[in-house]
């Protein structure tokens, strides 16, 4: 089983920049658009750059819309955001994984490592795929093929699951299976072979 981290496992809390967004006149969200924007976004998932360069990188796309002191802070506030693991999902995939390999496939920055410790998910899944430790980012078909190869299966024999309905297609273009995640309720009804046993 082939598994996202992001909005699937872990979850941002972002309270505190949508206030800091109000107080600067921006539309809730505003950050978010230029941090995760791919000329933004992507330098950092592949470990080309370091989170304090994506901060400026997101400064930089703010510009001209708030002054640079703001947009750092917006940039940072995002950054820096807390996150939590969904208990719910994180017990049905422990329960999967009596049963079949897990596998992390996310496209993470460098401090992914740090941040399955901090959220006690060291040692969760059999491997982790970051696409700052590999070079490709999801949807690049090469990140699916090395996952498959960790565990140890064919890419017809894989199970993918993932928030972004690309990185799905993507997965099942190669043969694998697809789950478009929204919810857990999509979760258990794709493993319900396995969590029935």
């Amino acid at each position: 089983m082939l598994c996202d981290l992001d909005n699937v496992i872990r979850f941002y809390d972002t309270r505190e920049l949508a206030s800091l967004e109000r107080r600067a006149g921006l539309a809730e969200g505003t950050t978010q658009r230029v941090a995760f924007a791919p000329e933004t976004d992507l330098p950092l998932l592949l470990g080309e750059i370091t989170k304090e360069q994506w901060v400026e990188s997101i400064v930089v796309g703010l510009a001209g819309q708030i002054p640079e002191a703001q947009a750092r802070e917006l940039g940072t506030a995002l950054a820096n955001a807390p996150f939590h693991a969904d208990s719910v999902v994180v017990d049905m995939l422990v329960q999967v994984r009596t049963h079949v390999p897990l596998v992390l496939v996310t496209n993470a920055t460098v401090e992914l490592e740090d941040d399955l410790v901090s959220l006690g998910l060291a040692g969760f899944a059999d491997h982790v795929i970051s696409s700052a430790r590999v070079g490709v980012a999801k949807p690049d078909q090469k990140i699916y093929e090395i996952a498959a190869g960790q565990a140890g299966v064919a890419l017809d024999r894989c199970l993918f699951v993932d928030d972004r309905l690309e990185n799905v297609e993507a997965a099942v273009r190669l043969g694998m299976t697809g789950v478009h995640y929204r919810e857990p309720a999509d979760l258990r009804e794709a493993l319900a072979v396995l969590l029935d046993r």
